[in-house]
Formats: C-alpha cells, sequence, structure tokens
C-alpha cells in the first residue's frame, strides 16, 4: 500500500489531463470543419507558447551561469550526442518487437532538447546549481529548435516527403517556433515584470496549449485507425524502452560527473538537465516535421518517457535533498 501511495503521490497532475486529453480524442476526435477549426486554433497557441518561453527567459540568469562553459558541453552532449545514439540503438535493436512508427517515435523524443521548468525545479528541489541549470536547460532548448529538425531529417523517413526535412516543414518551425522566441525575448524588458509577477496564473497557457495540441494530433492518428494499430503490448514495449533510456543516460551522466569530479551542485545540474526531454517543444516540433496522420503515434512515446523522467528524477531529487546536510559546504 505505501508503494501504490508514493507511485499516487509522484504522478503529475498534468498526465491525468494529457490522459483525458486522449481519451476524448479517441473517443470525439476532430472530424469535417472542425479540423480546421481546431488546427487553427493549434497553430495560434502554438505561437503563443514559444512567444511566452522566449519573454520568460531572463538574460540575467542566464548570465549568472554561462561562465560554466564545461558543464553546458556536457548537457549539450548528453541532449543531442547521448541520447540520439541510444535511441538509434534502442529503435534497431527493437525491431520486430513493435511498429516501425513506435520506433520512430522513440528515436525522435531522444533527438529533443531538455526540458527547462522541471530541469530548473528538481535542481533547486535537490540543492544544485540553479544559475548554470538555467542556463543550460534555455541553452538546449534553443538549440534543439534548429538542431532537432536537422537530426530527424537525418536519422528519421519523414512520411509524405523526400529524405530529410521538407521545406514547408522548416518554414513552420521557423514562423512558429523560432520566431515567436525571438519576438518574446526581445520584449521581455517591456513584459517580463509582467510575467514574472503572474507565473502561476499563466502556467494554464501553457498546458492548455499543449493538451490542444495533443487533442488535434491524437483526432487526426484515431482517424487514421492509431488504436487498430497499437496495442497493449505495444504500450509496455514503449515503458520498458523508456526506462532502459533514462536509466542508461543517468547513469552515464551520474558516471562522467564523478570521473570529472564536478562540484556536487553542477553534478545534479547535469543528472536533471541531461536526462530529460522536452514535451512542450517535441509536440508543436512534430506537427510542424511529420504528417498529420504520423503525429499521434510519433509523440506517444514522448508522452510516456515524460511522465516516466518526472517521476524518476522527482525521487532522485528528494534523495539528494535529504543528503545535502551529509556534504561538505565547499563539494
Amino acid at each position: 500500500m505505501r508503494l501504490i501511495a508514493r507511485l499516487l503521490k509522484g504522478l503529475d497532475p498534468f498526465l491525468i489531463l494529457l490522459t483525458l486529453t486522449i481519451v476524448v480524442a479517441s473517443l470525439l476526435p476532430a472530424r469535417g470543419v472542425a479540423v480546421g477549426l481546431f488546427e487553427g486554433l493549434t497553430d495560434a497557441a502554438i505561437v503563443l507558447l514559444f512567444f511566452l518561453h522566449g519573454a520568460k527567459l531572463s538574460r540575467q540568469a542566464v548570465l549568472a551561469g554561462i561562465g560554466n562553459w564545461r558543464l553546458h558541453l556536457l548537457v549539450l552532449a548528453s541532449s543531442f550526442l547521448l541520447f540520439p545514439l541510444l535511441g538509434w540503438t534502442l529503435a534497431w535493436g527493437a525491431r520486430g518487437l513493435t511498429t516501425p512508427e513506435i520506433l520512430s517515435g522513440m528515436l525522435y523524443l531522444s533527438l529533443l532538447p531538455s526540458t527547462v521548468q522541471s530541469s530548473i525545479a528538481f535542481t533547486a528541489m535537490a540543492g544544485g546549481n540553479v544559475p548554470a541549470a538555467v542556463c543550460s536547460a534555455s541553452l538546449s532548448n534553443i538549440t534543439g529548435i534548429v538542431l532537432t529538425p536537422l537530426m530527424v531529417g537525418l536519422l528519421i523517413e519523414v512520411q509524405g516527403s523526400a529524405p530529410g526535412v521538407s521545406l514547408d516543414a522548416i518554414e513552420a518551425i521557423m514562423l512558429q517556433l523560432l520566431l515567436p522566441f525571438v519576438a518574446g525575448h526581445l520584449l521581455r524588458p517591456w513584459i517580463g515584470g509582467f510575467l514574472d509577477r503572474h507565473r502561476k496564473l499563466l502556467m494554464p497557457v501553457d498546458r492548455s496549449s499543449i493538451l490542444l495540441v495533443v487533442y488535434t494530433a491524437f483526432s487526426a492518428a484515431v482517424v487514421n485507425g492509431i488504436w487498430q494499430r497499437t496495442e497493449a503490448a505495444d504500450l509496455l514495449i514503449i515503458l520498458g524502452l523508456s526506462a532502459v533510456l533514462l536509466a542508461v543516460v543517468m547513469t552515464v551522466n551520474l558516471l562522467v560527473a564523478r570521473r570529472l569530479r564536478l562540484p556536487r551542485g553542477d553534478e545534479i545540474v547535469l543528472l536533471f538537465c541531461g536526462s530529460k526531454k522536452s514535451l512542450v517543444s517535441g509536440v508543436p516540433m512534430a506537427g510542424a516535421i511529420f504528417a498529420p496522420a504520423q503525429v499521434g503515434v510519433i509523440i506517444l512515446p514522448l508522452m510516456i518517457f515524460h511522465q516516466l523522467q518526472l517521476f524518476v528524477c522527482a525521487l532522485v531529487a528528494a534523495r539528494y535533498a535529504r543528503t545535502a546536510a551529509d556534504v561538505p559546504v565547499d563539494a
């Protein structure tokens, strides 16, 4: 019973909303005229989402941690070298166990940037170097907007287009993701104070945007028969592959930190910023890169991995926090 209680306590409420969104999309998918309406709302929500993320990025916090270049390179290497290598290896090794679309989704999640909010939150909870975490997570996200589509073009066959990412996908990424992000950050001197004071009020904007994108993506996937092609065994395989991927990445990052004798605060940054994948960036980016019929299946591994990483990192951060009193201040 204690184990069940801990599992329920560690459950992210946002996962419940995601699950309900998938259920609604499965039972009542958007059809006909509603498809165009939801696609338009989704595009607007994505633009607003990345505009707010750019506006919330504090230059002072980034400058405070930017000098720790070795740590930032390690986080980038974990996100865009270690993760893709492991993702490709797992996808190749699991051929025949599940569908090619799910394996493409596993590979896709391994190409995404790190999270921002949860990486910083877990670093703070564990007593890590928060300014460095802000810088590393933000740098990973900015890099991912450009690097992830390029890596997708190299490693994943995108249905309905020539090899590589199409010009339409690149244009969508520039207009929906990069341009709003840059515009939001440039306007931060004027709107940053308001956003900082109303973070809790603006959080529903972030989450509702993702829920809208997920509903639209899964509606298209349901209409195209996602649940006829996906079985319970496939979900278990996704969970198993996600657990292996997360365990190996966290272990490697911890060993690297210990081998390089990083300070405890920097070790925590590498462990958390280097082991996460961003649902906020991944879902909209998938919509821009992949055909509508593919998106639902492609993001399914990402959503499962997202909850797993939150649960595991919450336990690890709590352990770091409990042991903080036993560590010398200069460690």
